[in-house]
């Protein structure tokens, strides 16, 4: 996957939340793909059928952004590139309730990632979480995702502790990564345009592709810690894992990591 994605530079299109452009984009180029930023909807269409994939994250959502999401997502579906929607903070607002079941209504999304509280807000379930943090309840992560993901009709990829991966049917669950990665802003919103530059190569089992996203990702984090004490220091030695990684390095840490279990 890590091989395609840097041989073939998928273009993403990216209407994503203003507090982590820059760090998403980084991140992107890190992996090898190449990001678009736009979202006027004046040119949304238009980038859209320009890319490989597109990503839509309401972390600063407003009007304007919306439109151009539901403008770049239907464009998306006309051309067959995958989508992924990030939710950030959608139990925070109605606004971000409403903004997130019309993109979903409107759009043929392929991955819906995020956080469990993110999910819940998504299923119409009680969470007790604070702005865009995952927070906590008592529902089974695992179960809702499952639920989720087979009523929409699309991938559900949920990080936290124990990352879940679920097309309804199967269930991956990914134990790698480290507590340091929620320290730093847009470590989710960046996964979430990595998973779409993935399916852009790769769109054929997306469960797969989306499993192996998640497992490079927090591999990438777990690696970056090593060597990384502060949040700042974390930042700069994540993206440079996230450039540094080969799928052989990944294979050979899940299959060291299995055999220690």
């Amino acid at each position: 996957m890590l091989k395609q994605i840097r041989n073939e530079n998928p273009l993403v299109h990216c209407i994503t939340n203003h507090v982590v452009s820059n760090f998403q984009a980084n991140g992107l180029l890190a992996i090898g793909a190449s990001p678009i930023m736009g979202e006027a909807p004046e040119e949304a269409a238009e980038l859209a059928a320009l890319s490989q994939a597109l990503s839509l994250n309401i972390g600063t959502l407003h009007a304007e952004s919306l439109k151009s999401m539901l403008i770049a997502g239907e464009s998306a579906n006309r051309i067959g590139i995958p989508v992924v929607l990030d939710p950030v903070g959608a139990g925070a607002s109605n606004f971000r309730k409403k903004a997130v079941r019309e993109i979903l209504d409107t759009v043929d999304v392929s991955v819906l990632r995020c956080n469990a509280g993110e999910l819940a807000a998504v299923a119409g379930k009680r969470w007790q979480s604070k702005g865009v943090d995952a927070g906590e309840g008592l529902l089974d992560v695992r179960e809702l995702a499952v639920s989720t993901a087979r009523k929409l009709g699309l991938v559900v990829a949920v990080t936290g502790k124990t990352d879940i991966v679920t097309d309804g049917k199967s269930v991956t669950e990914i134990p790698f990564g480290d507590p340091i990665m929620a320290s730093i802003t847009g470590t989710g919103c960046l996964l979430s345009s990595i998973v779409a530059a993935a399916l852009a190569v790769q769109p054929e089992d997306p469960l797969k592709t989306v499993g192996h996203v998640l497992r490079f990702y927090a591999i990438a984090g777990q690696e970056a810690a090593k060597s990384a004490v502060l949040p700042g220091d974390f930042q700069i030695a994540f993206i440079n894992q996230l450039a540094r990684l080969t799928d052989s390095d990944v294979k050979e840490y899940v299959y060291l990591q299995e055999e220690m279990l």
